[in-house]
């Protein structure tokens, strides 16, 4: 490719407003819409305003941050057809009124399933402005967007000037592949602030951070007690830690800025801070754009176990929703409530115990609210419906406030002893009657 071109002029000719763009879709075609901040907004509202004249346009997207408009001007579902990769709270309650499905899947398997599996008519999606070079940049949303590249009959870019430009591979869209370009403005990328850290999540947080050494290779997921990690982290005497994660945090920034990241250790990619995304506040994103100790990398490089395994003493941290005294661990869905999706957590939890000396760690308060009764998330069984994001087989440390239990290698009645051990007292005898009638505990405990 000839990177001395001017492509400015290749751009005049392919602009093209929203408005034409959406006039360019049919009834029953499949369109994509990208990854999280890659979803566009000008078009999503061109499209939506069509709506009269189209019949089952399916429309895929995933981790929606603002309102999507083919889902706000449909509310009977007569002209889009929506599905979704993995949930974020607005697309969760749209699923609770029947108007966006969930599409089961693990996270690191998103490249092969669209080369192997999807057609896609159209695929629009939000990128930085074209470079120099005629390169669209998909900010911080590589995921397996280049894949759906490869695959779509038809490639828009929607520009916007606030997306983060990162470096790393399979990251880009070059002019001569796309079919037009929407220019879409200034305007700042959604911010998904991480929760308030809790004491509770504190606790939590002291028990892993006393299980992990200097040199590890950490992935985080989202919310409050991963961060309290990272927190905790950024204020023990660890250091020399390596990142190899799928979803780039806030707390991550605290961590590089507190000198704790060097990614010497690591035998993949050493020195640099990989992810395949970011969702956080614009202090993230200020701090990937254009950095060249980050490297964003699509997501079967990120997240398939044997390229997490590469790297040794990976540790992973996860949150999760609900554990059953067997080890079954349920992170996505409460009965038949959708609340989130499975991700890279199944993924990363065989990883890292591939990887040598590797250890993952499930977090998990003992107890939630249900109405205006505490309830106990370690329970018996899981709730009809519930889905288990990581068999009780995959499962090593659970941790919540009252300590820490590795099941590997355990019983199943040293399993529910352990996991009682650590549930709130209050519900530690009920869960003991419980897990003795069910014969859980053997029969010197009857």
């Amino acid at each position: 490719m000839n990177t001395s071109k001017n492509y400015q002029a290749d751009l005049q000719t392919k602009l093209r407003s929203a408005e034409q763009v959406a006039a360019t879709v049919h009834s029953g075609q499949r369109l994509d819409y990208g990854f999280a901040l890659c979803e566009p907004d000008a078009f999503d509202a061109a499209l939506a305003a069509r709506k009269s004249e189209l019949r089952e346009v399916v429309i895929r997207g995933a981790l929606s941050l603002r309102p999507r408009q083919v889902v706000e001007q449909d509310p009977l579902q007569q002209h889009f057809i929506n599905e979704n990769w993995h949930f974020s709270g607005y697309d969760r309650k749209k699923g609770e009124q029947g108007l966006v499905s969930y599409i089961p899947f693990n996270f690191g398997e998103g490249p092969s399933i669209y080369r192997r599996l999807l057609e896609v008519d159209l695929l629009v999606l939000k990128t930085a402005p074209m470079d120099s070079h005629g390169f669209f940049n998909f900010g911080v949303s590589n995921t397996y967007t280049r894949a759906i590249c490869d695959v779509a009959k038809r490639i828009v870019v929607e520009t916007c000037s606030s997306v983060p430009v990162c470096y790393g591979v399979e990251n880009v869209v070059h002019i001569s592949e796309v079919d037009a370009v929407i220019e879409g403005g200034h305007a700042a990328l959604p911010e998904l602030p991480g929760a308030p850290i809790t004491d509770l999540d504190l606790q939590v947080a002291d028990y892993i951070v006393h299980e992990i050494g200097d040199g590890i290779c950490l992935q985080v997921g989202v919310g409050g007690m991963p961060n309290a990690v990272c927190s905790a982290i950024a204020q023990s005497k660890l250091h020399d830690l390596g990142i190899h994660t799928e979803m780039f945090v806030d707390g991550m920034v605290d961590l590089i800025e507190a000198g704790k990241v060097s990614g010497r250790h690591k035998q993949t990619h050493p020195g640099k801070i990989v992810f395949t995304f970011a969702v956080g506040t614009q202090r993230t994103y200020d701090f990937l754009h254009q950095n060249e100790a980050c490297l964003s990398l699509p997501v079967d490089q990120t997240n398939l176990p044997h390229k997490i395994a590469e790297n040794h003493n990976v540790v992973s941290i996860n949150n999760c929703i609900q554990i059953d005294l067997s080890g079954q661990v349920a992170s996505e869905s409460s009965g038949y409530r959708h609340i989130s999706g499975t991700g890279g957590q199944l993924q990363f939890v065989r990883g890292a115990f591939m990887s040598p000396g590797g250890k993952s760690f499930m977090c998990m308060s003992s107890r939630y609210m249900k109405g205006a009764s505490p309830a106990s998330r370690i329970v018996l069984g899981l709730e009809s419906g519930t889905v288990v994001t990581t068999p009780r087989t995959d499962v090593m440390h659970v941790v919540t406030e009252y300590g820490l239990a590795n099941l590997k290698g355990k019983s199943i009645s040293e399993r529910a002893r352990a996991l009682i051990a650590i549930a709130h007292p209050d519900e530690r005898d009920a869960l003991y009657e419980a897990a003795r009638q069910a014969g859980l505990l053997g029969r010197r405990f009857l």
